[in-house]
This record gives structure tokens, C-alpha cells and sequence, in this order.
């Protein structure tokens, strides 16, 4: 794959990665005795590893074919890969900490296995790690495809890819180490945010840049969506991470905030991440890859654009409704309420798009598993978006805020949505990246498919007993006005439905490790469609790239 970068490109990434070698070596020096003097040592690591693989085709000759006249998928097809990796991790420690609240001695009494530090090692895993890598990955196809213009760089999709995982590898060690903001989904110290920073913007920048040399006048929603979460994840993190380091020689660093201050902005940014990272991100792949394996155009565009301009103005309202019951200012607290109650409009918009894109094509859903994981996707992500708008309701709040409750919300639509819609995504489109006649076997397809709905189901009802229960017990009250259950009692009580719960997330483990398998299977035994080259030509491409300037 290197060897398709120019001598000059090969150089610009040699000088990147002895800079990164530099900043590890920094790191290792100051954080002596510090959790900052490991992670120097990791950076250290991943900047040698790129420089040792560039080293070994310096040499090599320049690219001999017009790489204008072709798609650039090489960042993707690492990119998926990286992805379904992430996907088992981050998964598999899911699973660990699910069975860790039904059987506690799996903590094997060392600080590092832990629930609370391999906790955010699951979320950020497979929030960062598989989402992260599988709408980067995608947004490259899909920019390209909607654009009919090869990336605008060659370097830069690296950088982009490759500094991106260095981040997720220094907040997952960093957890195990017990690094931590004590920020839901903004967890890592400073210098891991900084490191994002420039990830993010050069990210934007590319983004940005291909875009403005398309050869297509109109910009295809899909990537309105995209580039609403490269856009809005950069405003949110900045803010939300603006910190004062302890010592720049150690990891620890102080919020800019405090108070009822710093609770608003981690909740205006934990919703948002919500909103944009898991939602606006993935309803680009859903208006990209839905209509395309449907073979039907969008049942709407304007509708599509309605419900983008809904979400991005609606959702960054909507996350006080997390605080209720707190120090928040009551009108703050029913202005999250509100906006949240609006989200389902244009929420309900794009599920019923997707649902209605269908019409004509449910003989295919029938017939074909990778389809069904995007219908599945689409009717999840319209119930998860539902129970949304009404938990934000202060008397439901009431009940249904701190308990299991909101956990199995949160995975109606991590799993159901999310995870389906990438799963969905990622069958659709690896014969394409790799030239393949198909996937290796559509029976895994299919098994992957009642795995992963039999496992969300299990979860989320589970949580949904599990909460209401917790919820119902905690405000139950004898006629002396004391608590009728004491916390050991709601313990006992959650404890079949924890185990459900374990036993659905290993369900869907498994058929994201079936997934993996596939798609490994898929690009070492399923013939190529076509023996010459790398990629498609413009003649062979079903849309295919015009030339232009590099």
C-alpha cells in the first residue's frame, strides 16, 4: 500500500512519524514515575512502527498509474479492519464488565481489572474504537463515491487513521492505568485531547478539501451528516476539554469549569457526543449504503434534509435534560426537556426515510441479511430515539434517571442502531473495496444477524426490568416514611436480570466475532472479480472517479 505514495509523500511521512518518535521520547522523559512516562513510551512505539514500515519502501519506485483516475480505498480497507478489531475488544470488555455486577470475584482482586476502570475501557472501545474507525473508514468511501473525486491527499487519510488509533490506545491504557477526566466519553488527560485536536482538524481539513474538488455540483446527503459530526465533535471536544495540566510532566489536569458549570458542559458535550457521533455520523452511512444494497433511490430527499437541519439544531439544546433534579437552573433543566420532546421529529424523519426508501424492496430484506441489519438499524434507531424524548420528561426522569433503565436505552440504540448499521455497512462493502465475487459465507451473514438481534433484545429487556424495578424499589416508602428496601436489597433483585444481561452481550460478541472471521475469510478465499490493478478503472467503476489535478 506504501508504495502507492510518491517519493515526496513517502518522505513528508518519514519526517511525521520521527516528530511523533521526538514527542514520545518528550513524554517518557517528563512523565518519569508518572502514567504520562508509559503512554511516551506507547508513542514512542506506534511512530517507530510507521517509521520502520516507510523505511522499507523509500526506495521503491514512484506510482507509475494516473492515481487521479481512481479511488483511493487503501485508509478504508485498513480502516474496517481496525474497526471489527475494535468491535471484539472493546465488546469483549463489555462482556467482562456486564459479568463483573452478576459475579464480582471476576475482578480477580487487582486494581487494573476493576469495574470502573475497564468500564470506560469497554465504552470508549467500541464508542472510539469500532464507531470511530467504521465512520472514518466510511466517510473516505462515501465522500468519494457521492463525489466522483479520489481523496485530497494521500498522507493526510493516514495520519488522520493512524493518529486516531493512537489516541484510542492511550485512552484504553490510560483507564488501566487509572488516567481519567472522571467525563463521561471525554475520559482521557490533556495530552491525548491535544493529540485528537490535530487529528480532527487536519481530518476536517481533508474532509473539507475533497469535497471542493468534486466533480459531482450536488453534495449528497450523506455527507451533510458526515461532515455535521467531523464539524460538531471538534466544537465539543475542545470545549468540553479546555483544562489547566497539574504539571506538564504529569498526566493530571484540572477542568477550565466548576460546578454546576462544568456538569452543564460535560452533558452539553456527553448528549452532543451522542447526537453527532453516534447519530449524524452513522445516518451518513445509513442515506449512503441503505439505498444503494435496496437499489432504490431515497423515498425523500427533502425529507432527508429537513431532518438533518431538525437534529443539528434541536440535539444541542437538549443535554440538560441529564441534570435534572440538580443545582441546574430549573428553565435550563425544561429547555433540555423541550428540545428533547422536539428530537423526535426529525428523528421520526430519517427512521421513516429509511423505512419507506424500502417500498418495492422487501423481497430483498427478506432474502438478504445485510440489508436486514439496516432495516433492523433504522426501526431500533426510531424506538431508541422515542424512549429518548420521553425519559427527558422530568416525571419519567424521575424514575427511570441513575438506574439500569438508562443503560438499557443507551444500548437500544448502541447495539440496535449503531453496531447494526455497521455491521450492515461493512458486509456491503467489502466485496467492493477488495474486488471480491462475495463474502466468503452468507450463512455467517445471516447467523451474525439473529446473534446480534437475539443478543440486543435479551440486553435491553433486561435493563428495562432491571431498571424499573431499581427505580420503583428506591422510592418505595413505609407508612413511617422510611425507605422499604435498603440498597443490598435492589442488589439481590438485579441480579437475575444481570445476568441476562451478561448473557445477552455475549450473544452479541459473538456475532461480531463471526464477523471478523468472514471478513478475513472474505478477502483470503473468495476469488477477485478482476485479476489487473488495484482499483477500478473509470470504465469499470459503477461511479466512477473523473480525473483531475492532482
Amino acid at each position: 500500500m506504501l508504495q502507492r505514495l510518491t517519493i515526496a509523500e513517502r518522505q513528508l511521512a518519514l519526517a511525521i512519524s520521527i516528530a511523533v518518535i521526538l514527542a514520545g521520547l518528550l513524554m517518557a522523559a517528563a512523565g518519569s514515575g508518572d502514567p504520562m512516562g508509559p503512554h511516551g513510551a506507547i508513542v514512542m512505539f506506534a511512530g517507530a512502527i510507521v517509521f520502520l514500515a516507510v523505511l522499507r519502501v523509500i526506495q521503491d519506485p514512484e506510482p507509475l498509474e494516473n492515481r487521479a483516475e481512481n479511488y483511493y480505498d487503501d485508509p478504508t480497507r485498513v480502516g474496517l479492519l481496525i474497526s471489527l478489531g475494535w468491535a471484539v475488544i472493546g465488546m469483549g470488555m463489555g462482556v467482562w464488565v456486564a459479568a463483573q455486577l452478576a459475579w464480582p470475584d471476576l475482578r480477580f482482586d487487582a486494581a487494573w481489572s476493576s469495574f470502573g476502570r475497564i468500564r470506560p475501557v469497554h465504552t470508549s472501545g467500541v464508542i472510539f474504537g469500532f464507531g470511530g474507525n467504521a465512520l472514518i473508514a466510511t466517510s473516505f468511501h462515501v465522500m468519494q463515491r457521492t463525489s466522483r473525486a479520489r481523496l485530497a491527499g494521500h498522507v493526510a487519510p493516514w495520519f488522520v487513521l493512524l493518529g486516531f488509533n493512537l489516541f484510542c490506545v492511550i485512552a484504553a491504557s490510560g483507564y488501566l492505568m487509572g488516567v481519567t477526566q472522571s467525563k463521561e466519553y471525554a475520559e482521557p488527560e490533556w495530552y491525548a485531547d491535544l493529540w485528537l485536536v490535530v487529528v480532527w482538524v487536519i481530518y476536517f481539513v481533508l474532509y473539507i478539501r475533497t469535497l471542493a474538488r468534486r466533480n459531482e455540483p450536488h453534495i449528497y446527503v450523506a455527507n451533510w451528516y458526515y461532515l455535521a459530526f467531523i464539524l460538531v465533535v471538534a466544537i465539543l471536544h475542545i470545549v468540553n476539554n479546555l483544562a489547566v495540566p497539574a504539571s506538564f510532566a504529569g498526566a493530571k489536569s484540572y477542568s477550565a469549569f466548576a460546578g454546576v458549570q462544568d456538569a452543564m458542559t460535560q452533558w452539553w458535550y456527553g448528549h452532543n457526543a451522542v447526537a453527532f457521533f453516534l447519530t449524524a455520523g452513522f445516518l451518513g452511512m445509513l442515506y449512503y449504503f441503505l439505498p444503494k444494497r435496496a437499489e432504490r433511490p431515497i423515498y425523500s430527499y427533502r425529507l432527508s434534509i429537513l431532518s438533518f437541519w431538525g437534529i443539528t439544531f434541536f440535539y444541542i439544546w437538549a443535554g440538560s435534560h441529564h441534570l435534572h433534579y440538580t443545582a441546574l437552573p430549573q428553565w435550563v433543566q425544561t429547555l433540555g426537556m423541550t428540545f428533547s420532546v422536539m428530537l423526535l421529529v426529525p428523528s421520526w424523519a430519517s427512521a421513516g426515510n429509511a423505512l419507506m426508501t424500502l417500498n418495492g424492496a422487501w423481497h430483498k430484506v427478506r432474502d438478504d441479511a445485510t440489508l436486514r441489519f439496516m432495516m433492523v438499524a433504522a426501526v431500533f434507531y426510531g424506538l431508541s430515539t422515542f424512549e429518548g424524548s420521553f425519559m427527558a420528561v422530568r416525571a419519567v426522569n424521575s424514575l427511570s434517571h441513575y438506574t439500569d433503565w438508562t443503560v438499557g436505552h443507551v444500548h437500544a440504540g448502541a447495539m440496535g442502531w449503531v453496531a447494526l448499521i455497521t455491521f450492515g455497512s461493512i458486509y456491503a462493502v467489502v466485496p467492493t473495496l477488495w474486488q471480491r465475487e462475495t463474502m466468503y459465507s452468507w450463512k455467517l451473514v445471516e447467523w451474525h444477524f439473529w446473534l446480534a438481534l437475539a443478543g440486543t433484545v435479551i440486553y435491553v429487556f433486561a435493563m428495562w426490568n432491571s431498571g424499573i424495578t431499581q427505580g420503583l424499589m428506591w422510592r418505595t416508602y413505609t407508612e413511617s416514611g422510611t425507605l422499604t428496601y435498603s440498597f443490598t436489597d435492589t442488589l439481590v433483585a438485579m441480579h437475575p436480570y444481570y445476568v441476562a444481561r451478561a448473557a445477552g452481550g455475549a450473544l452479541f460478541l459473538a456475532g461480531a466475532i463471526l464477523a471478523a472471521i468472514n471478513v478475513y475469510l472474505t478477502i483470503r478465499n473468495v476469488p477477485q472479480k478482476r485479476t489487473e490493478g488495484d482499483y477500478p478503472t473509470p470504465s469499470e467503476a459503477t461511479e466512477p472517479a473523473v480525473p483531475v489535478a492532482e
